[in-house]
């Protein structure tokens, strides 16, 4: 791959936002990008002409739960990732870090990586930065992460210390087996990951750090750990002024229809969420004028489309009281439908956030979305 794979390509003239295009073994990705989360291969209960006719361009699957079902060594002999769950487009791979974070009552770590029991059986595994990679190169990827240890919110200084001091010295491995398997001929991109926790003086040692390993992108962790938003968009702010304007910066499980925006403000470029998909599943949906939950008992002789203003096939051809029974009875299709809806919704966002950024209008336009989108709740 190219020593810079990434180019802007234009600014707002009163923002930080900016469009630019992302270029990895598979395709061209235009920035700011949302990337629905296929977890272990699969964005749920999408299929591949599913996401085609969404226009996703990118994805993010994840190392530890593809490690674990089906294995590394099924993914590799169909060909890696994309042969597997035939799809065409850009699948960055998470590390499994957050897995870390998360499972804390199956693992411990240590200086040297993560010892953990299954979830799914209970038989005991370990991570290391060095394998983390080598198994991103077996899932054939093209964006790998590096291992990491996200700390917690509330933490204490000390732990927080800790977790950045860990981090970065599996950033240093993870890089070293990153040029080991580029030299074998990988053409996969690497986006080590930023921590600090919540203390910007930590934040600030990360980025130097992290430089330093020559990266192609910057990943920034930690965040959406159970902290309140206003301290969420300060520390990414600060953060991002610290970066680097020729790499792309990469915000991580943030999804939210008002996180694209306030993200992209702040000029993170990338941004991945299970949470369009996973509300989808509850009957949380996404429309122009706010959050709608289809299972509320008036919309079973409601039958206009979810959202007059979405082009999406369902809302062309679906009504409200159609997905309203359907969910309320168990079908299945529902899930479907309520998905392809709540992505699409996210993709069109940003669209319409790359086309403002092109006019010189994201201002603007950022603030009519968010006082339509917070104007009334369904």
């Amino acid at each position: 791959m190219a020593d810079n794979p990434f180019a802007v390509t234009s600014t707002d003239p009163r923002s930080k936002a900016r469009t630019g295009l992302l270029t990895t073994a598979h395709n061209t990705v235009e920035t700011p990008v949302f990337m629905p989360v296929a977890t272990q291969a699969s964005v749920k209960a999408l299929s591949s002409e599913d996401l085609a006719g969404l226009g996703v361009e990118a994805i993010l699957s994840n190392s530890y739960h593809l490690y674990l079902r089906p294995g590394a060594e099924v993914i590799e002999e169909a060909g890696g990732l994309h042969g597997f769950m035939d799809y065409p487009g850009t699948i960055l791979t998470d590390s499994g870090g957050f897995q870390v974070f998360s499972l804390s009552g199956l693992r411990s770590v240590t200086d040297d990586g993560v010892v953990f029991q299954s979830h799914i059986d209970g038989s005991r595994h370990s991570l290391t930065p060095g394998g983390v990679v080598r198994l991103q190169a077996r899932l054939r990827s093209d964006i790998w992460t590096a291992l990491d240890v996200c700390a917690p919110y509330p933490c204490e200084p000390a732990q927080a210390r800790q977790a950045l001091e860990r981090t970065m010295r599996w950033a240093d491995i993870s890089a070293e087996a990153f040029r080991e398997e580029a030299s074998r001929g990988a053409r996969a991109l690497f986006f080590p990951i930023i921590q600090g926790s919540f203390d910007l003086d930590l934040r600030r040692q990360a980025v130097d750090h992290i430089l330093g390993v020559s990266p192609h992108g910057l990943s920034l962790g930690g965040f959406s750990v159970g902290e309140p938003k206003d301290l969420t968009w300060e520390v990414v702010g600060r953060t991002v002024e610290l970066l680097p304007d020729e790499k792309p910066r990469y915000l991580m499980g943030m999804g939210a229809p008002e996180d694209l925006w306030n993200a992209v403000r702040l000029g993170v470029d990338m941004l991945d969420c299970v949470w369009p998909t996973r509300i989808a599943r509850n009957g949380l949906i996404m429309t122009s004028d706010g959050r709608m939950n289809i299972k509320n008992a008036p919309f079973r002789k409601d039958f206009s489309p979810l959202d007059a203003d979405c082009g999406c096939p369902v809302c062309q051809r679906t009504t409200r009281a159609y997905l309203h029974h359907l969910f309320r009875s168990h079908e299945l299709t529902a899930y479907r439908l309520l998905t392809i809806h709540n992505v699409h919704f996210n993709m069109q966002i940003m669209r319409r956030i790359r086309a403002a950024i092109r006019a010189g209008t994201f201002v603007d336009e950022r603030e009519a979305f968010l006082a339509r989108f917070f104007s009334k709740m369904c």
